[in-house]
């Protein structure tokens, strides 16, 4: 495998120190928060397994429906 060398300051240093758990590689923390990026075939994959109750679907559609009555406006510039 092969690696790089970085250098951060203490700020970075300490920010991503605090996100390492015991035993986890400073390589992994950095592919767990900045890694690859999630695809609708990543969705696709994890939808069967999402179970939403029949309130919470109702609330969603309240909210789709409120934004769609309140749209947001561009600013005046």
């Amino acid at each position: 495998m092969a690696v790089k060398t970085i250098t951060i300051d203490l700020e970075a240093y300490e920010a991503l120190s605090r996100h390492k758990r015991k035993g986890e590689s400073f390589s992994r923390v950095i592919k767990k928060h900045f890694g690859g990026r999630s695809t609708g075939r990543d969705l696709e994959a994890i939808l069967p397994e999402i179970r939403l109750s029949e309130s919470t679907l109702m609330r969603l559609d309240h909210l789709i429906a409120a934004r769609r009555r309140d749209r947001a406006k561009a600013p005046k510039l």
